[in-house]
């Protein structure tokens, strides 16, 4: 009896040590399953993680494009916008200002390998701000994106009920069972707008339980898909991709087909109102939704661009991410507009839906009509849901990137989870008995003015001060200050003379007529260049001045981000892009911006409408801040990195990039670079031993 409890320890020896033998013989294939499922990213040669392959980053750069803002957003904005007309604007903003704007977003982070602010670092240390911005504007979007994909989760929820919930009361049981908001006190401005009579009062303030939770379930799978980098998220874009284009397909068939949907179909490609081209508000809108649905100032596609090869066709992805989205959002909207026609909802001046309100009105609608319902219906959310879902996470994704590369002593998986949390609990005001409402009013301002202000600042950022001191060097530094006092003043007095006296064409004389007055300026008071223009500018001592303060910067950077990303069979930058970005992209973006403020004057009387305009405000403010106050920022760069940008150049000659960069170790007799190729070597030696000393002013 005294032995027992001895004997019975030591009868567990063998079995505990057979348990721990069996997990050892075990870990491995749990490693090799885990590694499946998560797989940790391949590395580039600079040490950077990278896709898998080409397609994982056009797959996840078209799942940020391929959302809501295809499905549920864009044909909201159309049918507010009916008709042919629409296409005018929604095509210039693609080709004028969308392309050229995405040609540099991914050439910048493929080349300065890294996200927003580092790339704009390498610019011009100015630009850090500008940085910023993209990624200010993502991480506001995202909170309330997740807030109609719990939306959208309480819709598949009920798909599995039979008979389906909201047949013969859509509007209903969208507002009333899903949203579940409080209707609003109406405000109202007194007579002639001078003055609010009463502000708008919410009386609802209470959370909605069901979407909190919904809200969090989304969050987590948010989490999950980005938590351990590229290398995952390269396996989670095939299905967030590959799915819902077959399933849209399938949808868009079956609305097609029912009573009377050529009629709406009609509504869009066959109605033409050429009185609303006059409007400022369908040029803002269609500028706001290119941007919105293709991804333009999210910042995650220089982020996703930083994790690929470097000298990837950037040209060509940015022409295959925007066509396809363009594709898509166009041949989604053939669902909606069937339904429409089918259920004649006809829009009514004047009446104005919101930004995601038609998709939510008509989808459901068609699924009742489809034999088999409830199949359709639960297809039809869980399409939405992982398109929804793919933007969602690709928004975080470009903020986690800015804490990855800021170099904190945290993992990617800390860093991520913490960004999931605050993301969260900041999330939360939407899903009150207020929430639809705040969101209608942060959307719209963020669109209107903080995404359009932030690409604007990065096309004229990018083709203004990168190697500004070249500029400064050639042609003297008051008639590079006189030069962009004009081309700057010239769209701010523009706007601003246009919106005054209502009249757009003094406002463009006035504008026109500044820049103008100062480019003549600045080419009389401007140094002769010691170095002569670029082709046919160089024949002429005038034409050499201008183009050196017009087109210096912007040229330059082309020609530097085709010695790095272009080359290898790749399409290069044209030369036409910089003027396209500063001369033609820029000022559109300008114009459409100054839509935004007489617009908000007439719903100033919404706390929803103020709270958006000041958020969106709040976001320019800190976009300026970086232009002043540049070392604040530094925050976001690791230290090694910061001096990045300003290497000794010299006009006309293009940066040695191809082989400062990616160094790891320097020959200790020679000093050269080990990982240089013999022919950048033989150059390097060629360049040293024919040096001539160079006129004064020639070296920056």
């Amino acid at each position: 009896m005294v032995l027992t409890p001895y004997l019975r320890k030591v009868s567990q020896f063998p079995s505990k040590a057979a348990y721990a033998l069996r997990l050892t013989r075990a870990a491995p294939y749990l490693r090799k399953i885990g590694s499946w499922i998560a797989p940790p990213p391949n590395k580039s040669e600079d040490g950077r993680d990278q896709w898998p392959s080409r397609a994982a980053f056009l797959l996840a750069a078209m799942g940020g494009c391929a959302g809501q803002g295809n499905l549920l957003r864009y044909p909201s904005v159309v049918y507010n916008n009916y008709g042919l007309q629409w296409f005018i604007p929604y095509l210039i903003a693609v080709f004028a200002v969308a392309i050229p704007a995405l040609i540099l977003e991914i050439a910048i982070g493929q080349a300065y390998r890294g996200g927003t602010v580092i790339a704009f670092n390498n610019i011009n240390k100015r630009l850090k701000g500008v940085g910023l911005g993209p990624i200010l504007v993502s991480f506001v979007v995202v909170q309330y994106f997740t807030v109609n994909l719990a939306w959208i989760m309480n819709y598949f929820r009920n798909s599995f009920t039979s008979p389906l919930p909201w047949e013969g009361r859509i509007e209903e049981f969208y507002m009333g069972d899903v949203v579940a908001n409080v209707d609003p006190i109406p405000g109202s401005l007194t007579a002639g707008n001078d003055a609010v009579a009463k502000y708008t009062v919410y009386p609802g303030v209470k959370l909605i339980g069901e979407t909190v939770g919904w809200s969090a379930f989304i969050w987590f799978l948010i989490w999950i898909s980005i938590f351990r980098g590229v290398g995952l998220t390269g396996r989670v874009v095939y299905w967030t991709m590959g799915l819902p284009i077959v399933t849209t397909i399938i949808i868009v068939g079956r609305a097609c087909s029912l009573e009377n949907a050529s009629e709406g179909i009609r509504l869009l490609w066959a109605t033409w109102r050429s009185d609303q081209l006059a409007s400022g508000t369908v040029w803002q809108t269609a500028v706001g939704q290119v941007f919105f649905s293709t991804g333009i100032g999210f910042g995650y596609f220089t982020s996703y661009a930083s994790y690929n090869s470097k000298h990837s066709n950037a040209v060509m992805d940015a022409i295959l991410i925007c066509g396809s989205n363009i594709l898509f959002e166009n041949f989604a909207a053939f669902a909606v507009f069937g339904v429409v026609g089918y259920l004649r909802r006809w829009p009514q001046d004047g009446e104005r839906l919101g930004a995601f309100v038609v998709g939510f009105l008509t989808l459901p609608e068609a699924v009742i009509h489809m034999p088999g319902a409830n199949w359709w219906a639960i297809l039809l959310f869980f399409t939405l849901v992982v398109l929804g879902f793919s933007s969602a996470f690709v928004m975080l994704d470009a903020a986690a990137t800015l804490a990855v590369d800021a170099g904190m002593k945290l993992s990617r998986p800390v860093i991520v989870t913490a960004l999931t949390i605050i993301s969260f609990l900041m999330c939360l005001p939407y899903c009150t008995e207020f929430g639809f409402y705040l969101l209608d009013g942060i959307d719209r301002w963020i669109n209107n003015v903080a995404l359009i202000f932030v690409v604007w600042s990065e096309l004229v950022g990018a083709t203004t001060v990168y190697r500004w001191h070249d500029v400064v060097s050639q042609t003297g530094l008051p008639a590079f200050v006189v030069y962009n006092f004009g081309y700057f003043g010239g769209q701010i007095i523009g706007v601003a003379v246009s919106h005054g006296i209502s009249s757009p064409a003094a406002g463009a004389g006035a504008g026109f007529g500044l820049y103008i007055s100062c480019s003549t300026i600045s080419v009389l008071i401007s140094t002769p260049p010691t170095i002569k223009a670029a082709s046919f500018w160089g024949r002429n001592p005038i034409l050499g001045r201008f183009w050196y303060l017009a087109f210096y910067s912007g040229n330059q950077l082309r020609r530097d981000l085709n010695g790095i990303v272009g080359g290898n069979g790749n399409w290069n930058i044209p030369h036409f892009w910089p003027i396209l970005l500063r001369y033609i992209s820029a000022p559109i973006l300008a114009i459409v911006f100054s839509f935004a403020y007489p617009e908000f004057y007439t719903l100033r009387y919404d706390p929803m409408m103020i709270a958006g305009f000041i958020l969106a405000h709040f976001c320019l403010l800190l976009i300026l801040l970086g232009v002043v106050f540049p070392r604040y920022y530094d925050i976001f760069i690791p230290s090694e990195r910061r001096s990045e940008g300003t290497e000794a150049t010299v006009a006309n000659k293009l940066k040695e990039q191809d082989f400062v960069p990616d160094v790891a170790r320097v020959d200790s007799e020679s000093g050269i670079p080990v990982s240089l190729s013999r022919k950048s070597s033989d150059r390097i030696d060629t360049e040293l031993s024919t040096a001539k000393p160079k006129p004064q002013g020639e070296y920056i």
